[in-house]
C-alpha cells in the first residue's frame, strides 16, 4: 500500500486544493476503507465550498472533504466486532461519543459531545484515496447496490428517507415534492417507492425540472411559480397533497409546500438555510396542518433503506447526472455549485 494519498480540501473562496497525505491506519475499532465513489452535497457547498460559514456541528476544520463515501474495507484494527477486509460499505456519516441519549437512539446527527466528528467536515471524509473510519460508523451494502448508490444513502436519500417516515407516507396520501435538486429526486423516489398513490415534483430551474421528466420519478412536475398552488389543487380533486416535502431551502418553496397541502396535511423541511413567511392563520392553524423538521437520519433507518432498495429495486445512482475523477475535484463542486444538475460523484478506481 502506497505511503501517501491524495485528498481534497476545501479553504472556501469556491476553490479546491488536492494535497498529499500519509495514508492513515487503523487502530481498534476502526477500518481503513478504499474509497470507490464520492457524492457532493448541498450542504458542503453551502457551508463550506463557497465560504467556511457553519459554526459547531457544521463547523469545517480544513479536514478532507466529503461526507458522502462508499468502498471496500482494505485494513481493519483490533477487536472487529462485525466487518472485515473486502466487505463493501458506506459511512454513516457522524461520528458521535457513543454514550449520550441521541447516540444510543443512532442519532449521531444530534450528538452534542465534542467528541462528535462528522466526516469531511471535523474528520478526514471521502474524497481521498483512503479513509480512516469507525467500524460502528459502517453500513453493509449488498452487491446489488453500486458505489455511487452507497454513497447517495449516506447523506441524501439516507435523510429524505427519514423525511418520508417521519410524516409517514403511504399508499393513503399524494405527495408534493419542492426543489428537485439531488434531495428533490431521492424524495421522489422514496415517495413512490413508499406507496404514495401521486407524486408532484416542483421546481424553478429549467434543467431541474427536464431532469425529474426524463427520469420519470414523478406522476407530475410543475414549475413553482405563482400558479404552483392551483397546478397541485386541480391535480388532487381542488383538496391538495396530504404530504409534502421541501427540499427547496427557500420562503418560496416552504410555502408552496405548505399551502400545496390539504387539511390535516403533513409537510416536511428538508432543505437546509433560508427563512420562511407563512400567514399562520390560514396557512397552518385553520386547516390543521402540521409542519416537521427533520435532519439527516438515524443509523437504524439508513440501514433499514439499504434493506429496502433491493425489494424496491431502486437505484440512486440515477439521479447522478456527473462523474469526475479526484483530480478533477474542482470541476465537480464547480458543477454542483451552478445547481443545474442532479447529484455529482467522484470516482475512484
Amino acid at each position: 500500500m502506497a505511503q501517501t494519498m491524495i485528498g481534497a480540501v476545501l479553504p472556501g473562496n469556491s476553490t479546491v486544493e488536492l494535497r498529499e497525505f500519509p495514508v492513515p491506519h487503523p487502530a481498534q475499532g476502526q477500518v481503513l476503507i478504499k474509497m470507490k465513489a464520492s457524492t457532493i452535497c448541498g450542504s458542503d457547498i453551502r457551508a463550506i465550498y463557497r465560504e467556511h460559514l457553519g459554526k459547531g456541528p457544521e463547523g469545517y476544520r480544513g479536514v478532507i472533504s466529503g461526507h458522502e463515501p462508499s468502498g471496500e474495507i482494505v485494513e481493519v484494527g483490533a477487536d472487529m466486532r462485525r466487518f472485515k477486509v473486502g466487505d463493501r460499505v458506506l459511512l454513516y456519516h457522524i461520528s458521535g461519543c457513543g454514550r449520550c441519549h441521541e447516540c444510543r437512539m443512532g442519532y449521531q446527527i444530534s450528538c452534542t459531545s465534542p467528541l462528535r466528528a462528522a466526516y469531511g467536515w471535523q474528520r478526514d471524509g471521502g474524497n481521498a484515496t483512503y479513509c480512516l473510519a469507525e467500524e460502528a460508523d459502517c453500513i453493509a451494502m449488498p452487491d446489488s447496490m453500486s458505489y455511487i448508490d452507497g454513497s447517495c444513502v449516506a447523506c441524501g436519500f439516507g435523510t429524505c428517507y427519514e423525511a418520508i417516515r417521519r410524516i409517514g407516507v403511504s399508499g393513503d396520501d399524494t405527495a408534493l415534492v419542492v426543489g428537485l435538486g439531488p434531495m428533490g429526486l431521492a424524495s421522489l423516489m422514496l415517495a413512490r417507492a413508499r406507496g404514495a398513490t401521486k407524486v408532484i415534483g416542483a421546481d424553478v430551474v429549467p434543467e431541474r425540472i427536464a431532469l425529474a421528466e426524463k427520469l420519470g420519478i414523478a406522476d407530475m412536475v410543475i414549475r413553482a411559480d405563482e400558479n404552483a398552488v392551483d397546478k397541485v389543487r386541480e391535480a388532487t380533486e381542488g383538496l391538495g397533497c396530504e404530504v409534502a416535502v421541501d427540499c427547496s431551502g427557500v420562503s418560496a418553496g416552504r410555502q408552496l409546500a405548505v399551502r400545496g397541502t390539504r387539511r390535516w396535511g403533513r409537510i416536511v423541511f428538508v432543505g437546509e438555510g433560508g427563512t420562511i413567511e407563512l400567514n399562520t392563520s390560514p396557512d397552518l392553524i385553520h386547516d390543521q396542518k402540521t409542519v416537521f423538521g427533520s435532519w439527516v437520519t438515524n443509523l437504524a433507518n439508513a440501514e433499514d433503506l439499504v434493506e429496502r432498495m433491493p425489494r424496491w429495486n431502486m437505484h440512486p445512482d440515477v439521479t447522478c447526472t456527473h462523474r469526475f475523477s479526484l483530480d478533477q475535484a474542482a470541476d465537480a463542486y464547480r458543477t454542483m455549485d451552478e445547481g443545474k444538475c442532479g447529484k455529482v460523484a467522484i470516482v475512484f478506481d
